[in-house]
């Protein structure tokens, strides 16, 4: 579902921020994707969503390939980035419509979409209202109502509940469970690892642009008994 291999990308000459990364998510998983600031964890995010080129591997999102198929991987993703501030002198309400627009979202499963989706984040009443004057949190639930709106198999999120408050944040927990309960896949970045241990059928920690684990949080405990999950993290990303 969303595969990469061995992805490096390099900035300027020499520095490599991610080195020979390879890992995939499966039909029905949700991976958490943890590491400190800095790790390249955005950078690989982009790499997937093809925002940048590899300078080295390829990504495949649903069997297709980000670089040489973009168009038609790009539709079978969503995508929320770390970033909310986008497109602010749109009200929410032209945001969400403008991205349906993009991906072909019919006028019926839109309106539909968006009931649903508005009404579990709280924003049915605010979608009138241009997004500058929204707070940083209902700018966050504007990305991912717009990001879910063509309903497609892999999700890719970029700390997305960064600003959430805690009824938005269960809401997008529940969805990213419904969505792999139904065979599909979810991505998620955070820094959070109560989160990942409690959401994520596997998780992914990366450093220095490295992966320095990869499987299930009980395995990850089991390797290192009698430690916390934070002496843990700090272990694996320290020096």
């Amino acid at each position: 579902m969303i595969r990469a291999e061995n992805l490096t990308f390099v900035y300027g000459k020499q520095k490599k921020a991610v080195d020979a990364l390879s890992f995939a998510v499966q039909p029905g998983e949700i991976v958490g994707f943890a590491g400190p600031n800095g790790a390249g964890k955005t950078t690989v995010i982009k790499m997937l969503t093809g925002i940048l080129k590899p300078a080295q591997g390829r990504v495949l999102i649903h069997g297709h390939d980000i670089v040489r198929e973009p168009l038609v991987a790009k539709r079978a993703f969503a995508y929320v980035a770390d970033d909310p501030d986008v497109l602010l002198q749109l009200s929410g309400a032209e945001y969400i419509h403008y991205v349906a627009d993009i991906y072909g979202v019919s006028e019926k499963d839109r309106a539909d979409r968006v009931q649903a989706l508005t009404e579990r984040f709280g924003m049915a009443d605010a979608l009138g209202m241009p997004m500058r004057e929204y707070s940083h949190g209902m700018r966050q639930k504007t990305m991912i109502i717009a990001a879910l709106i063509h309903n497609p198999p892999a999700w890719i999120l970029d700390e997305p509940m960064t600003g959430l408050d805690p009824a938005a944040a269960y809401e997008l927990k529940q969805l990213m469970k419904e969505h792999a309960a139904n065979g599909n896949a979810v991505l998620f970045s955070t820094h959070v690892l109560e989160v990942a241990e409690k959401l994520c059928d596997r998780i992914l920690i990366l450093h220095h642009g490295q992966s320095v684990y990869q499987g299930t949080m009980e395995q990850l405990k089991t390797q290192h008994p009698q430690k916390s999950l934070e002496e843990i993290f700090i272990g694996l990303t320290s020096g």
